[in-house]
């Protein structure tokens, strides 16, 4: 084109990116890879061949892990963490430091390697990927610079087994190796079959930054790698991926006590209202959907936008779509790059072809005519039950539909089993802060969408995962807590036979939504006394009482919405009318189990109750720094309707030590009483009566725990459940939760001694953490 024509047509000319250097270092590397274990290459084998998406050439070949391989990283990972942990928070800092500037040294052959490996536009890997890859391990070695001071007790988890997606290979590692060095752990990581390379290159400048021998193995292959990972003697699982792998993750670390983390799927809902900046939320859209050709788990892919400018808008949208440049990832003015892989493509090919709802369309815009690239695509006045509407495509497809209110708006955002981000357009600030809240998602933007920075955390509740990575909020992932435990035993009821000693026969019942009730099953069980002395019947729960509990708790939904010194009040209250019967108490739990700590535990209950009240208004969340003209608010939100195994061994303060910081932060308890000893907690109840707690709130059921854990994992309306029983139930939790991937903390058979105050720890398993990005000024 002459200079003439360019300035009367204003089209972008093509504006290559180098590829020199990025096929030198495969060059020099004989563009064959073997695994990065203990510090050194290995030799290839049985290879396979990566290719670049756009072109379908074969960039390098690369080897396919074995058990064996997978067996010596994690040997070579689990011989160098005491001494990696050993070094402390500042030699580690050192550590991370070089690695964030060899990556500022690196960066253009980083981000070109990512393009050509990935398919994705290179002002993206360049501007976007690889600076905030960079970011992560600067602010990363900060927090190890502080975890002595800033963390004091808090401890390494030791290996650390980590699997990466493919759609954003090199900032995903960023933001698993990072935190778990900088705790101390080491760790085994496997990059996505598709796309190593940036992860191999990272492994050659780990040389270069000193990082020990055996801190950072990487081992490539398909997904039966990662399986060998997840088997593997490892302490933690970190994974990035689909929901569908995270839950048979899920299924597959039940019962073994690793600690795990997922950051799985999203069909993130992107709500338009009519006061927006269209202009401004119409480009918006285009990063949310086709940044990265869709294939971000976050990508804000349902569209809801209100009735009233559904029309204008929707005609802007056409109109920057017909503008849209797709074409070669290298050329820094392309606007969409290539579909991954083949496979991938057929799959959002398939989605599309089989959708017979709503109106599609597809800019008519020159495509490449060889390569993985599929057209920006929008189905409009698509139904909310619609397949697309509710399944996550991966690709450049938008979907959507129109509200009239916002209250509507909420109702269909978070019409989904997902929640991982959601984004809010409002020129009224009120509005956007009273919807953000509302929304099912970890992540929330507020005139913005798909804004990251190492500082805010990220994460999803629902079938989206649980964890969250960066922030403060994410280190808890990567470092254990110092308190002791001990191997626990099931806890043996006593038996007897005869009369009540008093004469009087007491049942106690269950309590279900504020009320007294008998169990479903007809059953009863005595509790007897050391001496076998019969002290009263108690219910045999069922699965009939665990639904009706569960559906009391989800109905006092309104307990979350009261204000933290309201809880407090109650709690204080609580704490009081339980101190008026300290000796009633106090002579139950002796009775029960023949001790004389009944006095003592009795006070410490107490205690937590007052502890909880004092946290209820007092347990903030933060506003961190991060790089835009305005905040990200880390609210810690309730988790929701929580079920909980309470302890045999202190029935009693168990009970009360577990409950008092979720009702606290505004959840929901459906709490099974010791098995052994019930009595202390049906007593409990009549306290509850006096005190009151609204009805819902604090729902008590007695049985066997093996009776009740079953139900309560696999009921879709528990959003946790918690176990410190001694019934060994810990894997069937952990394997029935991956039925909608509910959050669980388990004991594994380990027992805390309750005596100690494990309030703060229990507060972190009691909230989310939501961040809602806001920005300020013109």
């Amino acid at each position: 084109m002459t200079v003439k024509e360019i300035f009367d047509t204003m089209d972008y000319g093509p504006a290559p990116e180098s590829d020199t250097e990025a096929q030198t270092w495969l060059d020099r590397h004989g563009r064959s890879f073997g695994h990065f274990i203990n510090g050194e290459m290995t030799a290839a084998n049985n290879s396979f061949a990566s290719r670049n998406p756009a072109t379908g050439a074969e960039l390098a070949q690369l080897s396919q892990a074995s058990a064996a391989d997978v067996t010596a990283a994690v040997a070579a990972a689990r011989a160098a963490q005491p001494k990696w942990e050993a070094l402390g928070g500042p030699g580690r800092a050192r550590v991370l430091y070089a690695l964030a500037r060899l990556l500022q040294k690196h960066a253009r052959l980083f981000a070109v390697l990512e393009t050509l490996d990935n398919g994705k536009p290179i002002r993206e890997s360049r501007d976007i990927d690889i600076p905030l890859a960079q970011r992560h391990f600067y602010y990363h070695a900060g927090m190890a610079q502080l975890m002595e001071t800033e963390l004091p007790g808090a401890q390494a988890l030791g290996v650390c087994g980590q699997i990466i997606p493919w759609n954003f290979p090199l900032l995903m590692l960023a933001w698993k190796i990072a935190p778990a060095l900088a705790m101390g752990n080491t760790v085994v990581l496997k990059p996505a079959e598709y796309t190593s390379l940036t992860a191999l290159l990272f492994a050659e400048i780990c040389t270069e930054a000193g990082v020990p021998t055996g801190v950072v193995n990487i081992v490539t292959g398909d997904g039966a790698v990662g399986e060998l990972i997840v088997d593997s003697e490892v302490d933690k699982i970190a994974f990035t991926g689909s929901t569908a792998v995270g839950r048979k993750i899920r299924q597959a670390t039940a019962g073994s006590g690793k600690s795990l983390t997922l950051e799985l799927g999203g069909k993130s809902p992107y709500i338009v209202f009519d006061d927006a900046d269209l202009d401004s939320a119409v480009e918006g859209l285009v990063d949310a959907i086709w940044f990265n050709q869709g294939q971000v788990c976050c990508a804000g892919s349902r569209l809801l936008v209100q009735e009233s400018i559904s029309d204008a808008f929707h005609r802007k949208l056409k109109a920057r779509m017909d503008r849209l440049r797709i074409g070669n990832p290298l050329d820094k003015c392309v606007d969409v790059g290539a579909v991954v892989d083949p496979v991938q493509l057929n799959t959002i090919q398939s989605l599309v072809a089989a959708n017979t709802a709503g109106q599609l369309y597809q800019p008519q815009i020159e495509m490449p005519d060889t390569g993985c690239f599929f057209p920006p695509t929008l189905i409009e006045d698509l139904h909310p039950a619609d397949t697309l509407m509710q399944e996550e495509i991966f690709g450049p497809v938008l979907v959507s539909t129109t509200f009239r209110t916002p209250a509507e708006a909420v109702q269909l955002a978070n019409n989904t089993r997902y929640g991982l981000a959601a984004t809010v357009w409002s020129e009224n600030v009120n509005l956007a802060l009273d919807v953000a809240p509302k929304l099912a998602a970890g992540v929330v933007w507020i005139n913005g969408t798909n804004l990251f920075d190492a500082a805010a955390g990220f994460g999803g509740v629902r079938e989206s995962g649980f964890g969250r990575e960066g922030g403060w909020e994410g280190l808890q992932s990567y470092c254990k807590r110092s308190a002791a435990t001990k191997p626990l035993t099931p806890a043996v009821a006593f038996t007897g036979n005869g009369a009540p000693a008093s004469g009087l026969d007491r049942t106690a019942k269950m309590y279900i939504g504020g009320k007294q009730t008998r169990p479903d099953s007809g059953y009863s069980q005595a509790v007897y006394g050391p001496k076998g002395d019969l002290l009263g019947h108690v219910g045999q729960g069922s699965r009939k009482d665990v639904r009706n509990a569960v559906e009391a708790a989800a109905g006092a939904a309104g307990w979350a919405k009261t204000t933290g010194h309201m809880r407090a009040q109650i709690l204080y209250y609580i704490a009081e009318n339980l101190s008026t019967r300290a000796a009633e108490f106090t002579s139950r739990i002796d009775s029960m189990t023949g001790a004389a700590s009944g006095a003592a535990e009795v006070e410490a209950a107490i205690q937590r109750l007052f502890t909880a009240a004092a946290w209820a208004d007092k347990y903030d969340g933060q506003v961190h720094g991060v790089p835009i003209r305005g905040v990200a608010l880390a609210m810690k939100e309730p988790v929701g309707v929580i079920g909980a195994l309470c302890p045999d061994e202190a029935p009693l303060l168990g009970l009360v030590s577990l409950m008092a910081p979720a009702i606290a932060m505004g959840n929901r308890m459906v709490l099974a009483a010791s098995s052994v000893f019930p009595l202390a907690a049906t007593d409990f109840y009549q306290v509850l009566e006096t005190s009151d707690v609204p009805a819902g709130v604090v729902n008590i059921v007695t049985g066997a725990h093996r009776d009740l854990a079953g139900p309560l994992a696999s009921h879709m309306a528990v959003d946790a459940l918690w176990s410190q029983s001694s019934s060994p139930v810990s894997q069937e939790i952990e394997t029935l939760a991956a039925g909608n991937l509910k959050r669980s903390w388990v004991n594994n058979g380990q027992g805390l001694d309750w005596m100690q105050d494990h309030s703060k720890a229990i507060l972190q398993e009691a909230t989310e953490v939501k961040n809602i990005w806001v920005p300020y000024g013109e």
